[in-house]
């Protein structure tokens, strides 16, 4: 039986979005089985790691067998909560608001972006790929109306923790904050804080070190 979500470290559910990547590339490419050994290798993690990982919610291997590609992507795919559907709406209609918007890749995984909200009144009215921009102001009263299950907060930083209590205030149980300042939200609603300067960051220690 697998464990529950509260149960299994941080540091184990930051590991599952990238199995899911690669077991998805895998599948597209026609690779029926893999064993811990052959997938840490493209991964780039230890074979031990690997098991332990899949043993916080069951084990999902054969012994002598190794591991399905599909059935496991199935199963990582139901832990990473993506066989549900979830409607998205983005505050701040900027570039980085508008390349979200752009980009198809997120639907195929079940996020759909409705409508993106900002303040500038020459972007008000238009629309990006057929979604359309909103007056920042209406967002209460569409989170109200719509079912709204994450808001992408894109607004400058200066903005964005009063962007993040709208959109709390109004019901949204799940923000992704990729304003340049971390947002806190009551224990009910997750906050997952996007830094794009810290990988950047990452990047330069590393390089800096060679």
């Amino acid at each position: 039986m697998a464990k529950e979500k509260n149960y299994v470290s941080e540091a184990v559910m930051r590991r599952m979005p990238k199995y899911y990547r690669y077991l998805t590339d895998m599948e597209k490419s026609g690779i029926e089985r893999i064993s811990s050994r052959e997938l840490s290798q493209r991964m780039g993690l230890t074979a031990s790691q690997i098991r332990q990982d899949f043993n916080c919610f069951g084990g999902f291997g054969q012994q002598g067998y190794g591991y399905n590609v599909s059935e496991l992507r199935l199963e990582i795919q139901k832990i990473l909560g993506l066989t549900n559907t979830y409607n998205v709406i983005i505050a701040g209609a900027g570039n980085l608001g508008q390349a979200l918007a752009n980009y198809t890749g997120f639907e195929k995984d079940g996020f759909h972006v409705k409508c993106l909200f900002d303040i500038n009144p020459r972007l008000i009215g238009m629309s990006i790929r057929g979604i359309p921009i909103y007056d920042i102001d209406e967002m209460e009263d569409y989170i109200s109306n719509n079912k709204v299950d994450i808001a992408a907060i894109c607004t400058p930083k200066e903005k964005a923790r009063e962007a993040a209590e709208r959109v709390i205030k109004s019901g949204v149980r799940g923000i992704w904050n990729f304003a340049a300042v971390d947002i806190a939200a009551p224990h009910h609603v997750i906050v997952e804080n996007v830094h794009l300067s810290d990988s950047l960051y990452t990047l330069s220690f590393r390089m800096s070190d060679e």
